[in-house]
């Protein structure tokens, strides 16, 4: 416990950055804000993680790190653990507690892991902080529709929503994934998980869908993903007659390790097909799993949105914009994290004559947590959208990619296949 609170200060420290070279040079007549982010950035997840940092460097970048008077600080955390690389809970109610403490700290933005903001919701919340996140998609953190009992109420103990998300969530894309597997023409499912949130919950989901809509399921089985070796699991999955494999999970949570099993194994297409849902959208991913092995399953992954190439307006610019600045194509999530670094500023903007009557830091940051409730009308990455009442996205585009060889040192990536329904 003692080395992760002192890898995250450390990391905290090294991590602050002051954005925009006019705002070094501007005075700040109302003093500063900080934004904090919270998401691993290190082991796998490093690429994303520094992805979705870029985004926000992105949008803090386009108002020269000042908004209605005041200087925007980014204070970057990392909630994984140093000893596994993964999200850690204990390390991100470390972080929360550490954004909340600080008087200047006005919006929490995180996290990627769904797992992750089940912890820190509860602890902004109290501090009537604002809570925005690029990646969580989660449904029970924020509506029934696809919750545990009590979702999502056990994350508001204050009454109130302080948590958003700028993208559909997964109530949507397990259902469109199933169906998805059905038009393909797949005859019976043999579900995994990882038996985290976000992987048994959409894992449900596409069960759900699924028999509603008649494509049997042979099993929903949570794997242990410690585990180095999952033939044991694909055996079973083969002696099933599956022709297709659907897991819930992320990278951190061995899907490498099933799909190049699954082609050690013989299940390969036509026989098996793999899909996943956009927690496994990482090109991390293909260079665990292996572009022979991603190839040989016909691996599909369905993703809350639409594809970069095909963002039209605000989205097609974003993209120009981030690959221009930062010399790459974004991660998967890094233009969610410009998109919740828009709303954040523009809340601000919004909120500027309550922050500057405000008494304290809770009343700041009240006011900006009910700028970005009242969030209508934006004009975002996949067109024009409202925050409702739960602080959920009203639009619900999906889309479908496809695994195909490309050059480069991998050998493969993820191609746009088509936009779900």
């Amino acid at each position: 416990m003692r080395v992760s609170r002192i890898t995250a200060v450390a990391v905290a420290f090294l991590a602050v950055v002051v954005l925009g070279g006019s705002a070094d040079a501007q005075q700040c007549p109302k003093g500063k804000l900080r934004l904090y982010t919270s998401w691993p950035m290190q082991g796998a997840m490093l690429p994303e993680g520094t992805g979705m940092k870029n985004g926000v460097d992105l949008a803090v970048s386009e108002v020269g790190g000042v908004v209605a008077g005041y200087c925007l600080e980014v204070v970057g955390l990392d909630d994984a653990s140093p000893q596994t690389g993964k999200w850690d809970g204990a390390v991100e109610a470390e972080n929360a507690n550490k954004a909340i403490g600080d008087p200047l700290a006005i919006v929490y933005i995180g996290t990627y892991n769904s797992g992750a903001a089940k912890v820190s919701i509860p602890i902004t919340n109290r501090a009537h902080m604002a809570q925005v996140t690029p990646a969580n998609t989660y449904p029970g953190l924020t509506k029934k529709r696809g919750a545990a009992p009590g979702e999502p109420d056990i994350y508001r103990p204050g009454g109130f929503v302080n948590y958003f998300r700028p993208i559909p969530a997964d109530d949507i894309q397990g259902a469109v994934g199933a169906k998805w597997a059905k038009r393909m023409g797949v005859k019976k499912v043999y579900v995994l998980n990882d038996q985290e949130l976000y992987g048994k919950g959409i894992a449900d989901v596409f069960e759900a869908t699924a028999k509603k809509i008649g494509l049997p399921v042979v099993a929903n089985e949570g794997i242990d993903w410690k585990q180095p070796d999952q033939k044991p699991v694909l055996t079973k999955i083969r002696a099933s007659g599956a022709d297709l494999i659907y897991l819930g999970g992320v990278i951190e949570t061995g899907a490498q390790v099933i799909i190049r099993q699954m082609k050690e194994v013989g299940l390969v297409a036509p026989r098996t097909r793999f899909l996943g849902p956009d927690g496994l959208l990482e090109e991390e991913l293909l260079k665990g799993a292996t572009c022979d092995a991603a190839l040989g399953t016909e691996m599909r992954i369905t993703f809350a949105g639409l594809p970069f190439e095909k963002m039209r307006g605000v989205g097609a610019k974003t993209y120009e914009t981030y690959k221009a600045k930062f010399g790459k194509e974004p991660t998967a999530y890094a233009l969610y994290a410009a998109e919740g670094g828009r709303v954040i500023i523009d809340a601000i903007k919004r909120a500027a004559p309550a922050i500057e009557q405000a008494k304290d830091a809770t009343e700041k940051r009240e006011a900006v947590r009910k700028a970005i409730a009242a969030t209508k009308n934006f004009e975002g990455i996949n067109g024009k959208w409202s925050f409702d009442e739960n602080g959920d996205v009203d639009y619900d585009t999906m889309s479908g990619f496809k695994v195909v060889k490309a050059d480069g040192p991998i050998g493969c990536k993820f191609q746009f296949e088509t936009i779900l329904e």
